[in-house]
């Protein structure tokens, strides 16, 4: 009976999130609808768009959209399991431990021969033949050697490289083409070791890995938005245009790029090399607080907007579940999390804004190394 009613209960949510998908595929066209108004030029846009070289992001962006949506749908459903068999201890000995239904006369537990191998040998089937259609229809992106009197306006890079490409806009050449990617792959290899919670692996979990999940889709959608504006904004000498906008190879971009002391009024190299440090250690020390308040901050819920009085509640209230995992973690491993995060995850785009709202080149100027 209790299976009966766990199946019935998967049903109700199903056709619960295929109404909020609706609901949000009828926003995404809405959206698509109101921007197609604002296009100059169509053949443009879909000569960018078609080109082999841009294909690839071109199908990336609903997959992002669409695994995104999947994942957090996974987590939603084993949070909820979670909270029914924590509520329920003798539940929990007995209960069958997947947010999928079971039936009676289903098997438990499913060998790796055949079922997984079956599986595995028909999706790289299908990834074989999407590759073969893929290589008779698209011609590959080669062009011919590269020639120092006939250059490309734009000179983009392959896809996977506009992200690096574009961060060139905003740090030095050093900076954008050696520490940013240094410090993103040792981050990567860092963070694993520096999480002290032992909940939420090998499977989905919001509410276990609040913190963690969101840090990971915040980095991951801001390298995603820098090889979009790469490969559909930048055009001619590199400059902004809106997609759809017509681009103008004779166009030129009068705003005066400025580092921050010139706002101040500093000139002397003392001065900048003082002004600049105190403005970078200021901005670690905020973006550490920040990220403090991020880990010890319970849910947020936006019934807090229409009642300020929960608002408060919720503000002045630490999470108990983030705060055991911040009491586990030592200071070693807290320490380096907060470098990477304020480095990686604000610092990059506070200078986005910085470069494309205020037109700030850069904020500490040295003999050496300009940040």
């Amino acid at each position: 009976m209790q299976n009966v009613e766990d199946f019935e209960d998967f049903e109700e949510q199903k056709g619960s999130w295929l109404t909020g998908g609706r609901a949000a595929l009828i926003l995404v066209v809405l959206i698509l609808v109101i921007s197609a108004f604002f296009v100059e030029d169509w053949h443009q846009l879909w000569s960018i768009a078609s080109k082999p070289d841009n294909i690839p992001i071109v199908g990336l962006i609903p997959l992002v959209i669409f695994f995104t949506w999947l994942g957090l749908r996974q987590a939603r459903d084993n949070d909820k399991l979670i909270e029914e068999l924590q509520a329920d201890p003798q539940l929990a000995k007995t209960h069958h431990r997947k947010t999928q239904p079971w039936r009676p006369g289903w098997a438990r537990e499913l060998h790796v021969w055949p079922y997984l191998i079956r599986i595995e040998f028909l999706a790289a089937i299908i990834v074989t033949v999407i590759l073969y259609v893929w290589s008779i229809t698209l011609n590959a992106p080669l062009e011919e050697p590269a020639n120092p009197n006939l250059t490309m306006n734009p000179s983009k890079a392959p896809w996977y490289f506009l992200g690096l490409q574009e961060m060139l806009v905003y740090f030095d050449p050093w900076i954008a083409g050696v520490v940013m990617p240094s410090l993103l792959i040792v981050g990567l290899m860092v963070f694993p070791y520096v999480d002290s919670n032992p909940l939420g692996n090998g499977y989905y979990s919001w509410r276990q890995r609040r913190f963690s999940v969101s840090m990971f889709l915040w980095g991951f959608f801001m390298w995603i938005v820098l090889i979009i504006i790469g490969t559909f904004i930048r055009g001619p000498g590199w400059i902004w245009f809106w997609p759809g906008q017509r681009w103008d190879h004779n166009a030129v971009v009068y705003d005066r790029n400025r580092d921050l002391h010139e706002i101040f009024g500093i000139t002397s190299m003392p001065g900048k090399l003082i002004f600049g440090a105190l403005v970078v250690g200021g901005f670690y020390i905020v973006g550490g607080l920040f990220f403090h308040w991020l880990m010890t901050r319970s849910r947020f819920k936006f019934r807090y907007f229409f009642h300020p009085g929960e608002f408060l509640h919720w503000a002045k209230n630490s999470d108990e579940f983030e705060s055991k995992l911040l009491a586990r973690t030592s200071i070693l491993q807290y320490l380096t999390f907060q470098f990477f995060a304020i480095t990686v995850l604000l610092a990059f785009p506070i200078k986005l804004i910085l470069r494309l709202v205020f037109t700030i080149k850069y904020v500490w100027v040295t003999p050496w190394f300009n940040i």
